[in-house]
């Protein structure tokens, strides 16, 4: 079995378990969540698709099973059903047992205006860095979106992002070369702005973020349209 592989059933395994807990009943949802990862992981996966071929990143062969569909791994292919679902479930799991655990409305504006700004600065003098244009491209108009509708999740995925970032840079850290000779994903220092944390490059922090809330966004659509519908 594959260090990848292992890294994926590892991050879904206890949180698909407790997604059957008696109270929060997270798998109640398993309609909308599902549907919305996959929705978000098709668009990625295009991306990666894309980013691949143009050698922007790859993957160590070592590390894999060997089994590709469409020049990308099969293990790269869960990678965006596995650690989303498991992501998602921290986001609920503090929304439902913390409830009244968010940031203000002006806290998170500031926050959300301040990192646009970053962002935007940032791709003006990194145009020709395809990951951390893209990337921050993406970043920069979901902060915008949320700011101009005053998305009720983005005060709670603030704080719940910090806790996702825990098992992440553990996963990320390890597939990127952390506590392993090799790298099971490597990346091309020409398409990122070359700031590591550790081993993993400061442009994955945004894609996690992208990546997460846009399937949190895509869930509270189809929660509010079926219960309307209901």
């Amino acid at each position: 079995m594959s260090l990848y592989l292992i890294l994926n059933i590892a991050s879904l395994s206890i949180p698909l378990l407790y997604s059957f807990e008696k109270k929060m009943r997270f798998i109640q949802w398993w309609k909308e969540v599902f549907l919305s990862i996959s929705i978000v992981a098709a668009f990625f996966i295009i991306w990666d698709i894309i980013f691949t071929n143009q050698g922007v990143w790859g993957f160590n062969p070592t590390y894999l099973i060997g089994f590709d569909i469409l020049n990308l791994p099969l293990e790269e292919w869960l990678f965006f059903i596995c650690i989303p679902y498991a992501s998602i479930f921290i986001h609920y799991a503090f929304q439902y047992f913390l409830p009244n655990k968010k940031l203000s409305k002006p806290t998170t504006k500031i926050i959300t205006i301040a990192l646009i700004i970053l962002l935007i600065i940032t791709l003006v003098f990194n145009y020709d860095k395809a990951y951390t244009f893209y990337n921050y491209l993406l970043l920069s108009l979901i902060l915008s979106y949320s700011l101009f509708t005053d998305n009720k999740q983005l005060p709670i995925f603030y704080i719940t992002f910090m806790i996702i970032l825990i098992p992440f840079f553990i996963v990320n850290g390890i597939l990127t070369g952390s506590f392993i000779e090799g790298q099971v994903v490597w990346y091309n220092n020409a398409e990122n702005l070359g700031i590591r944390i550790a081993t993993i490059p400061i442009e994955d922090i945004g894609y996690a973020f992208n990546m997460l809330f846009m399937s949190i966004l895509l869930i509270e659509m189809f929660k509010n349209k079926w219960k309307t519908v209901k």
